[in-house]
């Protein structure tokens, strides 16, 4: 019989293949800390595009939207403007945004927000500090402070989110809530109030007041904090001259 004929060598795997196996073998031994931020969105988009080496894609993303909380705020028209990304990709992190944000939700919900404060302004942060346009969100509370709803009540521009009172109180008393929270976002990053935002939050306040319905506190988020306009002074009763 004829020899046979000598069989082609493999084709060499992709070099991002052992990459991706490496990255695998952290994340599972150290968890999210032993990635950086672009490794951590490397490992998420492999999983959407599994054809290709996705670690200049995860870093175009960073680049683009400034931060990995960023890439997860963008919306999905925004993130597909990214060369590469197409509608799979945008969907798979924006599942997973949407699942961290589910978690921290679900830790809130019928539980005493003044008891787990700290919980509150997680979320608060994790669902609109990196928002790039102001959005007003109301967290309303029961006679126990306890969570029973929480809606984002408008979207604005980059410095601006309408506030009408009337719809507060409309919206507060179909609830049912004995008390409301409000909070919304600096997309500048800066947390600090304004004129406006202080004199919103006292209309409203009074507005409430008129109805049986107290404003526990007013959040503003940037960033890389927040401002409470209860522990400034801004919803205390003004002093009798």
């Amino acid at each position: 019989m004829p020899p046979k004929a000598a069989t082609a060598p493999d084709a060499e795997a992709p070099h991002y293949h052992g990459h991706r196996q490496r990255l695998r073998e952290r994340f599972l031994s150290g968890g999210a800390a032993a990635l950086a931020d672009y490794e951590l969105l490397e490992l998420l988009l492999y999983l959407a595009i599994p054809q290709k080496d996705v670690k200049p894609l995860a870093k175009d993303l960073i680049a683009r939207f400034g931060s990995f909380g960023g890439v997860m705020a963008a919306e999905p028209a925004q993130l597909m403007e990214v060369n590469g990304i197409k509608e799979n990709s945008a969907v798979a992190i924006k599942t997973v945004q949407e699942a961290a944000l589910l978690m921290q939700r679900q830790t809130v919900l019928d539980q005493p927000v003044l008891g787990s404060w700290q919980a509150v302004l997680d979320y608060c942060h994790s669902v609109m500090a990196h928002d790039q346009n102001e959005q007003f969100r109301l967290l309303f509370l029961d006679g126990k402070n306890a969570l029973i709803a929480d809606e984002v009540q408008s979207r604005g521009t980059v410095n601006h989110a309408p506030v009408y009172i009337r719809e507060v109180v409309k919206r507060t008393l179909t609830l049912g809530a004995s008390s409301i929270i409000m909070a919304h976002n600096h997309p500048t990053g800066d947390p600090t109030p304004s004129r406006d935002d202080i004199e919103m939050t006292r209309a409203v306040k009074l507005a409430l007041e008129q109805v049986g319905v107290s404003v526990h506190d007013h959040i503003i988020i940037g960033r890389k904090g927040h401002a409470s306009l209860r522990s400034m002074g801004y919803l205390d009763a003004p002093k009798k001259r």
